[in-house]
């Protein structure tokens, strides 16, 4: 998931009621209660513009009216395009570059030779940092990442997701990758896409992308020796901030890394792992064979 942004002005005349006070309530506590989403007061207009264009699509006359619209879907996909208009998916390449840092020097060197190493993006947004987790396992591993590493890149947003999976940017997205490693992972594109780049066959193939909210259960996802969870918890509020670590330190192998985006920070929150340097903990034991990575 991406995070709340700036409403934009809106001059145009709305066909529907303003937002009042209690239709604000019943979105915010229905963005609570699915995905932990916390809108505060001072939060209206950005709900109102976010939103106003789904109602106006819709024909709705009333927020109450829309709100009623998506509760009663069953299928569950208008509680998902309610999260993409009400969340902004912003990213880059080797964004907070000191954790792919820790990941090459540290993480991946103390992995036993020849074992699987599983890694979750969660909140993977569109596909930024999946995609360069891969290329940092292979500028470390060489080919052989591609058969030992297994990344899964989650997001509750059906319309990041679409974006991740096609692999494709623009050039001036892919501003933050050494122009080296973008010639050996990416591919330029001809004609009307000469300013465009995809990432090559193996790299997409490292990635499994996946629609998972991350306030459901999950255990099912197995273990994983990192977890990136970067730049989403600031968005919750304390209690599920604390849930959120602690199910997640479940899904860790032991010996296993944590890593929160740097405004982050797990002070407080009453959880299972060891604090290592700021942004990063990790999970006592000795799954892989010991490295603190502190001082790096």
């Amino acid at each position: 998931m991406g995070y709340l942004g700036t409403a934009m002005n809106n001059a145009a005349a709305t066909p529907y009621r303003p937002l009042t006070a209690g239709e604000f309530e019943q979105i915010r506590r229905l963005a609570y209660e699915k995905f932990g989403l916390d809108l505060r007061k001072g939060k209206e207009e950005l709900v109102s513009a976010r939103l106003g264009k789904k109602i106006r699509e819709a024909g709705f006359g009333t927020f109450e009216e829309y709100c009623r619209h998506v509760v009663d879907d069953r299928t569950g996909e208008q509680l998902v395009a309610m999260i993409d208009a009400l969340t902004t998916n912003y990213t880059n390449f080797f964004r907070e570059p000191a954790h792919f840092d820790l990941l090459r020097q540290v993480v991946l060197p103390s992995a036993p030779p020849g074992e699987q190493i599983r890694i979750w993006s969660a909140a993977c947004s569109t596909g930024e940092e999946p995609y360069t987790i891969a290329m940092s396992t292979l500028e470390e591993l060489g080919s052989a990442a591609a058969r030992r590493v297994h990344i899964l890149a989650t997001d509750i947003s059906t319309r990041a997701l679409d974006m991740a999976t096609k692999a494709v940017y623009q050039a001036e997205r892919c501003q933050g990758i050494p122009a080296a490693v973008m010639q050996r992972y990416m591919r330029r594109g001809e004609g009307q896409w000469r300013d465009w780049y995809r990432f090559r066959s193996d790299i997409r193939g490292m990635v499994e992308f996946r629609r998972i909210n991350l306030m459901e259960p999950l255990d099912r996802l197995g273990s994983f020796s990192v977890i990136f969870c970067r730049n989403v918890m600031i968005y919750f509020d304390r209690p599920t901030r604390e849930s959120l670590v602690r199910r997640m330190s479940a899904n860790l192998e032991p010996g296993g890394w944590l890593l929160v985006g740097h405004a982050e920070s797990l002070t407080g929150l009453d959880h299972p792992l060891d604090y290592v340097k700021p942004a990063v903990y990790r999970k006592p034991g000795s799954g892989l064979r010991h490295a603190s990575g502190k001082g790096r």
